[in-house]
């Protein structure tokens, strides 16, 4: 019996939730709100940034949500959920002490070592920058290992940007470069009105080998960031783009977040930007 135990593990861990207690939460925004969990035993998730969990609460379907904060915070990690639906829902209604389930972390990072020593252009739309958030706090962790850090974020309107604190300190850092844009401004916003895009012109880009780009938003944004970017003179190959796509089983059995010839939850979430151009459906 021991050893059919043993035998099956790597399966269990794959497939059986294991039970996260919510430490604190945070209200972002009307919809967003930051969930600090601790897994049994305060054991670190070893996730790397732009990796997902999947979240279950009983009664409901799990849904897949991107780690938001960096692998060198220990003990705990956060996620950040938009309520949007009836798990979501469900899980902005619970506080301290609360459990859920966690499956993962699943699927592929940004590419850490490749960027060290080299320029890193961040491009968040929305959400998009709660996993992002993930890869600039691993960043300035470390930041004696990269070179520049130019980040550019968009949201729709001044109310709906999120990590105020963390945009207010990453853009107090004289060693990063930080713009934020909103698609609609609002009475007291004095910042830039336009989408992402309007921003690239108003940063020194001169790409090259040693420039990376890390790029997560909503599908519609990545289309016209990419052309812009190839205007720049910036390599496809330079550029990581997140797709997480439908994901449901997290491990690539279900084919419920398979694009042309790929799975999203393993062969992704990250893809470089040249492969895309070979999976039609991804943008």
């Amino acid at each position: 019996m021991t050893e059919t135990r043993e035998a099956v593990a790597p399966d269990r861990e794959l497939w059986v939730p294991e039970p996260a207690a919510i430490v604190n939460t945070r209200q972002l925004t009307e919809r967003e709100k930051v969930f600090t969990l601790q897994l049994p035993g305060g054991r670190d998730l070893g996730h790397q940034p732009g990796q997902f969990v999947q979240v279950s609460l009983f009664g409901f379907e799990e849904a897949p949500i991107s780690v938001c904060s960096g692998p060198e915070q220990r003990g705990s990690f956060e996620l950040c959920v938009r309520d949007m639906g009836g798990l979501t829902h469900a899980l902005h209604q619970l506080g301290p002490g609360d459990r859920v389930g966690i499956r993962g972390a699943f699927g592929t990072g940004f590419p850490l070592e490749e960027m060290e020593g080299k320029d890193c252009l961040i491009i968040a739309g929305g959400i998009g920058l709660a996993p992002l958030r993930s890869l600039i706090q691993s960043i300035v962790a470390n930041r004696d290992r990269y070179r520049r850090l130019v980040i550019l974020y968009g949201a729709r309107t001044p109310e709906e940007l999120l990590f105020r604190e963390d945009l207010e300190t990453w853009g107090a850092d004289e060693r990063n470069e930080l713009l934020v844009t909103v698609d609609y401004g609002s009475e007291g916003w004095e910042g830039n009105v336009g989408v992402v895009t309007t921003l690239l012109p108003k940063v020194d880009l001169k790409p090259t080998k040693d420039f990376v780009v890390a790029l997560v938003g909503p599908p519609v944004m990545y289309r016209f960031v990419l052309a812009d970017l190839r205007a720049l003179g910036m390599a496809d190959e330079h550029v990581y783009v997140s797709l997480e796509r439908r994901m449901r089983c997290g491990v690539g059995k279900c084919g419920h977040c398979q694009v042309s010839h790929r799975r999203v939850c393993v062969d992704g979430p990250v893809f470089p930007a040249n492969e895309l151009w070979q999976m039609p459906e991804s943008i």
